[in-house]
């Protein structure tokens, strides 16, 4: 699987919209995410049957994270040189494997092994997709692209969480697991039939670690992915056992469904902006999720301002992937691949450190405690957006009109 002399596919510029490898792109951060954070929609009934604590069994989040944290930069590194489709369906059949031993385990051990594999793979996939998606349209298209392909990820807090809390209700966690691995399957199948392959980049293209990380811009970005995921999970993992003081143990999948459609919101207004409001839409995330954290905080015993919260927290993460990912790659030009990947560590560092630090706080302090510490972590993300608006989050978009090659910086003007 390493590179070949094999030319880059022609221009996509004189090409129609690629919608439909778009989509598969999609369906691959679909998958990804919904692998990942699947327990949060399912901790009763996955702990009660694997014997284990709630707490306990919210690490199988922060395991899959770990795995991504350990396996991002090297593994993106290791496979620049790779074809891009085989790299691609790789990865996807990992989360086949993955997902079916979830399914079977009947050991909390091995359920946490498969959870590492999963997450060893998904860090792979979720610093490849952006890059891929970038590589299949022409410049002035990139914005659009990217909100397509960073959408399934969206869609899969959205409507698969929720999806998966109601399936654990009325029929078997596992089951979910197994639907998980049957779509791995057809993904194969669709990304064989509609993304085109690109080749990797040569050796002598790839900039250092730390030079990547001191590109203007980078630092910033990584620092609110950072924060501002660490805040989110903190109270996303832990929602099953913060709304059950509240009499709303019942609630929790409608509570989620609340979140994921204002989030498929905001990932339509995310599309549609993008490219020319990209700072003003990272403030907005920041202090909805502030403001949503803050009510559930202060009036958290009156039912209808959860669900509140719970629509301003879904604005605020609806789009958030897709701002980061579009940031970064801004920032790093010919190095995005290798910036993606930093950026993919952050963000699972953000999902162990909420998984850990929540399951601390859960049984140390109790529930409220959750979303007061979401609104300490999720300040200093704001501050810092507001602060970078030379790099980063700059006040104009950036405007690339050169189409991303191997090894070569994008021309801004």
């Amino acid at each position: 699987m390493t590179r070949t002399d094999t030319p880059p596919s022609p221009s996509v510029a004189d090409t129609r919209f690629p919608l439909a490898g778009l989509l598969a792109l999609a369906a691959t951060g679909f998958i990804t995410l919904l692998t990942e954070t699947m327990p949060a929609g399912m901790l009763p009934q996955m702990s009660h049957d694997l014997g284990v604590s709630e707490s306990a069994a919210g690490q199988g989040i922060t395991v899959f994270a770990i795995g991504a944290i350990l396996a991002a930069v090297p593994l993106t590194r290791a496979t620049i040189g790779w074809q891009r489709k085989y790299l691609l369906l790789f990865a996807i059949s990992g989360f086949a494997v993955a997902n079916t031993v979830t399914a079977l385990s009947s050991n909390f051990s091995l359920t946490l092994a498969a959870r590492f594999l999963g997450g060893i793979v998904g860090g792979l996939l979720w610093a490849l997709l952006a890059g891929y998606a970038r590589r299949l349209v022409s410049p002035h298209q990139r914005g659009k692209a990217m909100a397509i392909a960073m959408a399934g990820g969206t869609v899969a807090l959205s409507v698969g969480v929720p999806a998966v809390a109601f399936l654990a209700k009325v029929v078997e966690w596992r089951f979910a697991f197994g639907i998980m691995t049957l779509a791995s399957l057809a993904l194969i199948v669709w990304v064989i039939a509609a993304v085109p392959n690109f080749p990797g980049q040569h050796s002598d293209a790839r900039l250092p670690l730390a030079s990547t990380f001191r590109l203007p811009g980078v630092a910033p970005i990584l620092v609110v992915t950072l924060t501002f995921v660490f805040a989110h999970n903190i109270l996303f993992t832990y929602i099953a056992p913060f709304l059950a003081p509240l009499d709303m143990t019942g609630d929790v999948d409608s509570v989620l469904l609340t979140f994921g459609l204002i989030s498929l919101v905001s990932i339509w207004i995310t599309g549609v902006l993008i490219d020319q409001h990209l700072r003003t839409l990272m403030i907005l995330a920041c202090a909805f999720l502030a403001a949503a954290a803050l009510v559930l905080s202060v009036f958290s015993g009156i039912p209808v301002l959860v669900y509140v919260s719970a629509a301003l927290w879904g604005l605020a993460f609806g789009g958030t992937s897709t701002l980061l990912q579009t940031a970064i790659a801004d920032a790093a030009g010919a190095a995005g691949d290798v910036a993606q990947a930093l950026l993919t560590t952050c963000w699972n560092i953000g999902i162990a450190a909420g998984g850990i630090t929540g399951g601390i706080a859960l049984s140390a302090v109790g529930t409220p405690a959750l979303s007061w510490i979401t609104v300490v972590l999720v300040t200093p993300a704001l501050v810092i957006v507001i602060g970078a608006r030379r790099h980063g989050f700059p006040r104009r978009a950036l405007k690339n009109d050169t189409v991303l090659e191997p090894g070569r910086q994008t021309t801004s003007v």
